[in-house]
């Protein structure tokens, strides 16, 4: 009787989440062409991302197969000189900057701190484990220096998740955690926008929010109560808020995720958003590389997910490269085995075990 673990297992562990991945993306593209054909929408910025994903999760794929130490260190190195050398990722008031683009330097750092502590997770020296350690430590204090306090917690909750990756023995459970995690924020962003949250409440959220960012998620709540199914098509959102309309500085972005794609393609949209989401979490689940490095991507893709849920960082083609990049790195199997010795797994993938969901 062939073993769970054995070879016909691991080649499905490999085949299908990269089915799933390909359903998945492809039904996200299919659906903006859908929906753009119907409502005259612009499926060309959601292609993109798609696009970007796809391309970065190969190449993660590739580059964590290859150097699986070497190439999430170079992702985090490019990614630290990609927010110090584009002024556009950087906070703070531009004229041609408008609301996003400090979620768009949280992400960027936030990938790179996972991108760090995934390759010190496959470092084979303790010496060079801690030294990619600090590189992501450094990634936020970079975004203290650059002025995002999100940016600095989140670069921070990576770390520290990182670190006690290594004590976990259920990757299940915790993936479950995260995606939990990932459901509560943006539960809490949709609750915002459908003025569901006491009065109280809303006033604290909307001075740490502003009051300029929940008038555009109730936009988004007003548009897609107005088509459920569709929504207004792709790219349309900025045309159809009035609070973006008589914004002088409007990128014409709801400045969430979840909420843009729901009012511009429906529900459908939104299901699908999940269902890519749930895609990178499964694909790790069921990947080959040891679980320390497997809740490292988990948590900085998590951690993502809750700033694209309250802000436009998903609109950036670069964080779209990065968060395919370190899925990828996250899920490749190294050419060369990974000494347990290095990365503590006793149960690598759950192997033959009711996953802990």
């Amino acid at each position: 009787m062939t073993s769970a673990s054995g070879p016909d297992a691991d080649g499905e562990r490999r085949i299908v989440p990269d089915a799933a991945g390909v359903v998945v993306l492809g039904a996200c593209a299919g659906w903006s062409l859908i929906t753009a054909a119907v409502r005259d929408g612009r499926p060309e910025g959601v292609l993109l991302a798609v696009l970007a994903v796809a391309a970065g999760y190969a190449a993660g794929r590739i580059g964590g197969a290859l150097l699986p130490v070497a190439a999430p260190c170079a992702g985090a190195l490019a990614g630290i000189g990609l927010t110090v050398a584009v002024p556009h990722l950087a906070p703070g008031p531009q004229i041609t900057a408008p609301l996003g683009h400090a979620g768009a330097t949280a992400a960027v750092l936030t990938l790179s701190a996972g991108a760090a502590c995934c390759a010190a997770w496959a470092a084979p020296a303790p010496a060079l484990r801690f030294a990619l350690r600090l590189v992501a430590a450094g990634t936020a204090v970079l975004a203290a220096v650059l002025g995002s306090a999100t940016g600095c917690v989140s670069c921070v909750a990576v770390l520290l998740c990182s670190l006690a990756a290594g004590r976990v023995r259920r990757r299940g459970a915790a993936l479950a955690a995260m995606a939990t995690v990932a459901v509560v924020v943006t539960g809490l962003t949709w609750a915002i926008a459908a003025r569901a949250v006491p009065t109280g409440f809303s006033t604290a959220l909307e001075g740490r929010l502003t009051p300029h960012r929940v008038q555009l998620w109730q936009d988004a709540w007003d548009l897609l109560r107005g088509d459920t199914a569709l929504g207004v098509g792709p790219g349309r959102f900025g045309e159809l808020s009035a609070t973006s309309a008589q914004s002088l500085l409007s990128d014409g972005k709801p400045h969430s995720a979840p909420l843009q794609q729901a009012a511009e393609q429906g529900l459908v949209g939104l299901a699908l958003l999940a269902a890519a989401f749930g895609w990178v979490l499964y694909a790790l689940w069921r990947g080959p590389r040891p679980t320390p490095v497997v809740l490292t991507a988990g948590a900085a893709l998590t951690v993502l997910a809750a700033i694209a849920a309250i802000g436009n960082a998903l609109s950036f083609t670069a964080v779209s490269v990065g968060a395919g990049l370190l899925a990828g790195m996250a899920t490749a199997r190294p050419l060369a085995d990974e000494p347990s010795s290095r990365a503590p797994d006793p149960h690598p993938r759950d192997a033959g075990r009711t996953p802990a969901w």
